[in-house]
């Protein structure tokens, strides 16, 4: 291409820096709150889709790294969460320190010189110790910490990450107190009334034992993102369990199928009535890629035109779920030449593009050249419309593509 869009990413991640919760809870939570903790790693393992490290003490033997230590909780930095700058054979399964990442991961004024490298102009980031959407705090024992959590997190995500020296290039993702639905809806609100247009959210909630879609548990959540105009953005393995076929499968397996959960999650959507009774609701698959969209819109529609009588759904879902899929979902990507040839099954107004900095598939420094061998074919109205366009009337960006903040 003669020329590409400044690339505005809807997948990016932030790895928060060690002060986060320090700087912004009560004293007293001094010894329970998130905290950084240099120790040995005693072993590690990632099968059947299940993170499984374990801290060693002082003075064991093992590589020492950083781990995040909450409650009963023990997470280490590993090189998964901060690949980018190193070959596909150095990353591997390894814990590492603040000190062996690159610094754009944590720090903002690498992040927009490392955006600057790669052709994008704004990104919006999931967190990391949180996990996707929050579910670290939905674990915790201590409910009135683990509140206190999810709002520190966001005050620093709007004031600090995505402050004035972010110049409106970084947008916020804020979490929200997933065990209660009307604490949930506060806090979108809360966040809403200083800009912010995105909030994370469980691609299956029922896998973290919270209510599924199709009640109404989360109605007061979903009113208030519906009178807000705050997009759901559900990132692959926001319900805590990555797609896998066994226990002893390797994570070859599951990073294969990372897309399975967002399928099953769309159906979910789809189905359950939710887009006729909040009509201005919008959900994001971030890291899901597009590819499979066109088969299940396909076979939803068929489902819907002739089984609806017996399947649960004549009463609330009301028409075809490729027209509900067309006005309320996106799906989000960085590598997917197949989705990209059948785009006019997907709807040129679905698609988002990300980069998935500074993840092992993020597709940096290399995105723009990613981004042109993959939609060459493509008229470039459309092309601007998947790199930027559609990101910026989706989380109300101003039309140069920043964030215009409080």
């Amino acid at each position: 291409m003669e020329t590409f869009p400044k690339i505005i990413s809807v997948d990016d991640h932030t790895v928060e820096p060690p002060h986060v919760w320090r700087d912004r809870l009560p004293s007293k939570y001094r010894d329970t709150a998130p905290r950084i903790v240099r120790a040995p790693l005693r072993e590690m393992t990632f099968l059947g889709g299940r993170f499984a490290p374990v801290m060693g003490a002082k003075g064991d033997e093992g590589p020492v790294g950083d781990w995040w230590v909450y409650e009963d909780l023990h997470r280490p930095l590993t090189r998964l969460d901060t690949a980018v700058g190193y070959s596909r054979d150095e990353i591997k399964l390894e814990i590492i320190t603040y000190e062996q990442m690159r610094p754009g991961s944590y720090s903002v004024p690498e992040r927009l010189a490392d955006m600057d490298v790669n052709h994008v102009q704004s990104a919006l980031c999931f967190p990391t110790f949180p996990r996707f959407c929050g579910q670290t705090f939905t674990e915790a024992k201590d409910r009135e910490l683990a509140l206190l959590g999810v709002r520190a997190y966001n005050d620093w995500t709007v004031e600090e990450w995505c402050g004035p020296d972010a110049g409106g290039r970084l947008i916020p993702l804020t979490l929200i107190p997933l065990w209660d639905a009307e604490l949930a809806a506060a806090e979108v609100r809360r966040n809403a009334a200083r800009g912010v247009r995105a909030v994370a959210f469980s691609e299956i909630p029922p896998f973290l034992g919270l209510p599924s879609v199709h009640g109404d548990g989360w109605d007061p959540f979903l009113r208030a993102c519906d009178e807000t105009g705050t997009v759901i953005a559900m990132h692959i393995g926001s319900s805590s369990r990555m797609p896998s076929t066994s226990a002893d499968a390797p994570p070859a397996v599951g990073s294969t199928i990372t897309f399975a959960n967002c399928c099953f999650s769309m159906v979910d959507w789809l189905m359950s009535g939710k887009f006729e009774r909040f009509p201005n609701l919008r959900v994001m698959y971030a890291e899901g890629q597009i590819g499979w969209i066109p088969y299940i819109l396909e076979r939803a529609d068929v489902v819907w035109e002739e089984n609806r009588a017996w399947g649960g759904v004549a009463e609330k879902v009301l028409r075809p779920p490729s027209e509900l899929f067309a006005e309320h979902v996106y799906g989000c990507f960085f590598d997917d030449a197949f989705g990209l040839r059948n785009l006019d099954a997907i709807g040129v107004g679905n698609v988002l593009y990300e980069t998935d900095y500074p993840h092992s598939d993020s597709t940096w420094p290399k995105s723009r050249e990613v981004g042109e061998a993959q939609m060459g074919h493509l008229a470039p109205g459309d092309v601007e419309r998947i790199v930027r366009g559609n990101a910026i009337e989706l989380l109300g960006l101003t039309p140069e593509g920043l964030w215009p903040g409080p």
